[in-house]
């Protein structure tokens, strides 16, 4: 039996899922690509564009008890998201649900591709774990587990779907809706990560995180167009 849900989302209210990770990262960058559609593409996007692009094709294979299934196109109306996932393996299970043309019964295994390495925070496991609830609610099973696999290491690392990993996807999926409602982009505030960030020249945060730099940056800008 499929999963119920209440106070479900239209197709037309459905963000996309990968901001969350963007979200978890930094609320201010993920208004500025969300809402005000900036992008800075750096080496390191551009190469995790093309990982992506790479595996994010849709086609399947099939192995022994293990059906690879990539660029699934996937959406939660409870969440309100929609996106694509890099990989679902559908690996043969007692417990699983029936799979269009596969004998036997199968439990979804999500696996997202990411070019660099393991990182500090959450990012990566709330969008994987977004994805999970994703299939969950389509396929009317439980996911347990899934894997995040890291292009420098050519590791994977799994990733155990627990009560307070679906608590802070729930929770930035319910941010990312109130704040794409309300259009704002929080001010900056600076810190280790921005060094890291692709939008770190759009975003300003050392120039603008104090009080009144923000009209003093606007009119030496002036001054310099004049």
């Amino acid at each position: 039996m499929p999963i119920l849900f209440s106070d479900m989302f239209k197709e037309d209210e459905f963000l996309p899922l990968s901001g969350l990770q963007h979200l978890e990262f930094c609320e201010r960058q993920w208004a500025l690509i969300h809402i005000e559609q900036a992008w800075e593409e750096n080496a390191l996007t551009a190469e995790g564009r093309v990982l992506h692009e790479r595996v994010d094709t849709p086609k399947q294979e099939s192995r022994v008890d293990v059906v690879v299934c990539r660029g699934v196109a996937i959406w939660s109306a409870r969440l309100g998201l929609s996106g694509r996932a890099d990989v679902v393996e559908f690996h043969r299970a007692a417990d699983g649900v029936a799979v269009p043309g596969r004998e036997g019964l199968w439990r979804p295994f999500p696996v997202e591709y990411k070019r660099g390495r393991p990182k500090t925070g959450l990012c990566d496991e709330v969008q994987l774990c977004a994805q999970a609830m994703c299939l969950e609610e389509r396929f009317g099973v439980g996911i347990g587990e899934g894997a995040l696999y890291y292009g420098r290491t050519r590791h994977r690392e799994a990733v155990e779907f627990s009560a307070a990993l679906r608590e802070r996807t729930e929770t930035l999926s319910a941010r990312m809706h109130e704040m794409y409602r309300l259009g704002r982009t929080p001010p900056p505030v600076y810190g280790e990560r921005c060094e890291k960030c692709s939008l770190r020249e759009v975003c300003l945060p050392r120039a603008l995180e104090k009080p009144g730099t923000v009209e003093r940056y606007l009119a030496k800008a002036l001054r310099e167009d004049g």
